[in-house]
């Protein structure tokens, strides 16, 4: 009972009746990994987070959604209404990745930071490690 009720409150998360379409018009930033640039969505509001990527068909190389959070806090994310695999870099306040996690598409199975963190970026699934990007490494250009 406690898990489906901290599962409801999850970023990413999807109330029975949410929106079937995916969201638009988010500011997009640019990220650095390494020596790649990332453009990704930014989304910085509770509704902008709890609808996320779902009902995305595709997600073009490079491109992802960065979830920005106030402070820091251990972080969650299912992939409810969700049908594109994707990772997941959980991130620390000075860009450090935390840990990363694959996410299967149209599962309720929660992924979650390793410790309180203010950012968490979806990739398409495999982005990150077929771009030598791991835990420790860091992301530059957070807002």
């Amino acid at each position: 009972m406690a898990l489906a009720a901290l599962l409801a409150s999850l970023p990413g998360a999807q109330a029975q009746h949410g929106p079937a379409a995916p969201q638009r018009g988010l500011p997009i930033t640019e990220l650095s990994a390494g020596i790649h640039i990332i453009r990704a969505e930014v989304a910085s509001t509770d509704d902008t987070r709890r609808v996320g990527l779902m009902h995305r068909q595709s997600l073009p190389d490079n491109q992802g959604m960065l979830f920005v959070f106030e402070t820091p806090d251990l972080q969650c994310f299912w992939m409810r209404n969700t049908p594109l695999p994707l990772s997941i870099a959980f991130i620390a306040d000075d860009g450090t990745i935390v840990n990363i996690a694959d996410m299967a598409p149209q599962t309720d199975d929660a992924h979650c930071s390793a410790r309180p963190v203010r950012y968490a970026l979806e990739m398409a699934q495999g982005w990150f490690a077929s771009h030598g990007i791991q835990a420790g490494n860091r992301i530059g250009g957070l807002p």
